[in-house]
């Protein structure tokens, strides 16, 4: 194995194990240490990687939102072709996205004074999913009190049915998931 192949597995490894860090202890509280105790390297390893905490913090966001990306575009092509086809679609996809890697929905949902500007930028992942809901409002003439309750309810409907997943207080199956796909699409029909 080359060593740049060496290098990139263990940046990965690093990665990983900054992700847990991050659930477990937050930002304020996140060590760089322990993440490179987690992953099996030397503490000096992180900062080789990636210049310092920030740098690390940000290659983390980066990986995530990488991951997330590939994601978006995975569901989008298994979706419809209505604007609200894919709106239902990708907000089921983005349920299964957060429930499935739990890990990850701690960076996507980031909101800490303790981010840089350009950290706290990159955080914002889930613009693809109101871009929808907004368009989708627009073709059908929805005026703008309208489209800004939309927004609330089906950003609820995600990030309620991902936590009650998680916490176990709804069972994680095709039934409810299509329950939370009907609420959904539901909201759509309604004033």
């Amino acid at each position: 194995m080359s060593n740049d192949i060496k290098r990139a597995n263990k940046r990965e490894e690093l990665i990983i194990a900054g992700i847990s860090e991050i659930s477990r202890s937050g930002i304020a509280g996140f060590s760089m240490r322990r993440a490179a105790e987690k992953a099996g390297v030397s503490c000096a390893a992180p900062a080789r990687h990636f210049g310092g905490k920030q740098g690390f913090i940000a290659a983390i966001i980066d990986y995530v939102i990488a991951q997330w990306h590939d994601e978006q575009i995975r569901i989008l092509s298994e979706c419809g072709n209505t604007t609200r086809e894919k709106l239902v679609c990708f907000s089921i996809g983005y349920i299964k996205f957060l429930v499935e890697k739990p890990h990850f929905r701690s960076i996507l949902m980031l909101k800490d004074d303790d981010l840089d500007s350009a950290c706290q930028g990159r955080c914002r992942t889930t613009q693809l999913s109101m871009d929808l809901v907004g368009q989708y409002c627009s073709e059908v003439g929805m005026d703008e009190e309208t489209k800004f309750r939309k927004f609330y309810i089906v950003r609820s409907l995600i990030y309620g049915a991902s936590l009650m997943f998680d916490n176990g207080e709804l069972p994680y199956n095709d039934e409810t998931l299509d329950i939370v796909r009907q609420s959904i699409d539901r909201e759509f029909d309604l004033p």
